[in-house]
């Protein structure tokens, strides 16, 4: 008896030293985490708008009212998290960026941030959080598949597995049909949300 009281006292020592160890190791390292993770944000920012300056906050409220206007275009399983001014050197608004999410990727959901200039052009979009099988859906993240939607003017994208011939089609990632499926998803509902909440690209 005596043999499993020391037993019992010396696992309940070692899971609240272990308890405590990881909650000072979670305080030390969460500022960071959350500085990396911006950092990460802005570079992507300046990837899908490089023409722009700097960022800031519009009418955020806008979200809010984001599932309403997706759910009506067909992306009820798309979000925003999202929405910045693009501005230039002068503070001039030259459109917006979105940070925009799909849940139905093969491993979960898939996170991207596009730019869209004023007169509705996509200027690109870079990946932010992505889980899906190496070698087929993570090629999702390589500038071949990315560059694909830069630069173009489209109301939404389609794919197709037989080369794309159209402004609007973007060829398919081989294998890899539900992570090309999420991706134009989350690319559709974002240009879906700034042509209807703010006009094209300026978030209002």
């Amino acid at each position: 008896m005596k043999q499993i009281i020391k037993n019992t006292l010396i696992l309940t020592i070692i899971t609240v030293v272990a308890g405590l160890c990881l909650g000072y190791v979670y305080e030390i390292t969460k500022d960071p985490i959350k500085q990396a993770r911006e950092n990460a944000k802005q570079n992507a920012y300046r990837a899908v708008f490089a023409d722009a300056a700097s960022f800031e906050e519009g009418e955020i409220s806008h979200v809010a009212n984001a599932d309403v206007i997706l759910e009506s275009g067909g992306f009820g399983k798309v979000r925003i998290d999202e929405a910045l001014n693009a501005l230039d050197a002068s503070g001039n608004q030259i459109g917006c960026v979105l940070t925009v999410t799909d849940t139905e990727g093969y491993g979960g959901d898939i996170t991207l941030t596009m730019g869209i200039s004023s007169d509705g052009t996509l200027n690109g979009i870079e990946i932010l959080d992505i889980s899906e099988t190496a070698g087929l859906g993570m090629k999702a993240t390589t500038p071949e598949f990315k560059g694909q939607f830069t630069g173009k003017k489209v109301t939404q994208f389609s794919y197709t597995k037989t080369g794309a011939q159209n402004e609007y089609e973007i060829d398919a990632l081989s294998g890899a049909t539900i992570t090309t499926k999420a991706v134009l998803n989350a690319v559709n509902g974002g240009l879906l949300y700034a042509q209807t909440v703010m006009g094209g690209g300026a978030v209002e």
